[in-house]
């Protein structure tokens, strides 16, 4: 028995890093999953992957065509929607006074944007579905702030605030709705070694380790499986009497900056 049998979930960003951890870990336990993103190519192979209980969408989440075209997708291939997870997003490193207006716009309308169109899209089907669940990915800095991060950590405190009012909500129609805050993870997005491991990048990429290994008070970057792990505890009804909250996964970063 999984923890997710009979269960079809949504997830965005699925075709590599956290998504894809997600997917591969929903699948396991028992869920049909739909994996929505726009690398085509890698999210067709990893739903090929996975097998017959995993569907892969186009799914732009800056657009609403695309996601009323998931869902639809979904509810046809599995029948119901039981979850979405909004993981998709994208990051810019900018100062503050230095980030165009453009760039600012652009990382709003994938992260903020995406993830209410996402939770606007889904809603609907979940309520069709007698209830559900819905996981927005945050992060760390939603709470906290960042230097040269504005434009993400906007959009993070504002996927929390979304979260908080969709949770009080949708609750009377049986939908939980929480927030995953994660630090560092180690995936394309943060560490783009990842990408091609025989670039120039990788010695930026044990550069990258070493810095986490001093600041962390765990010693770590964390690893996309753990916040996975995460997202499926969010999904399952291990967490049945919890909704509307940001769930920091950060290997202490929050508690405070460890001694260099």
């Amino acid at each position: 028995m999984g923890k997710l049998d009979g269960r079809v979930v949504l997830i965005t960003g699925a075709a590599r890093g956290q998504g894809e951890q997600e997917a591969r870990l929903f699948a396991a336990e028992g869920a049909s999953v739909v994996l929505g993103d726009v690398l085509d190519e890698q999210g067709e192979a990893l739903a090929k992957e996975i097998g017959d209980s995993a569907r892969y969408v186009h799914l732009d989440v800056s657009r609403e065509d695309d996601w009323t075209a998931a869902v639809a997708a979904t509810t046809e291939a599995f029948g119901h929607l039981d979850g979405l997870v909004n993981n998709a997003g994208i990051l810019r490193f900018n100062e503050l006074k230095n980030t165009p207006l453009e760039e600012y716009q652009l990382v709003v309308q994938v992260n903020q944007v995406g993830a209410f169109l996402g939770m606007r899209a889904a809603i609907p089907a979940l309520e069709a579905a007698g209830g559900g669940t819905i996981v927005n990915t945050a992060s760390y800095t939603a709470l906290s702030g960042m230097a040269l991060l504005a434009s993400y950590a906007a959009t993070k405190a504002a996927i929390v605030g979304m979260t908080r009012v969709a949770a009080m909500e949708t609750a009377a129609k049986g939908i939980r709705v929480n927030a995953m805050c994660p630090g560092a993870i180690d995936t394309p997005m943060s560490n783009p070694s990842l990408l091609d491991p025989d670039s120039d990048l990788a010695s930026s990429s044990a550069a990258l380790d070493d810095f986490y290994k001093k600041l962390l008070p765990m010693g770590r970057i964390g690893r996309p499986a753990e916040v996975a792990k995460l997202a499926l505890f969010l999904t399952s009804d291990d967490s049945s009497y919890i909704t509307g909250q940001p769930f920091v996964i950060d290997g202490g970063w929050l508690a405070g900056i460890s001694v260099f």
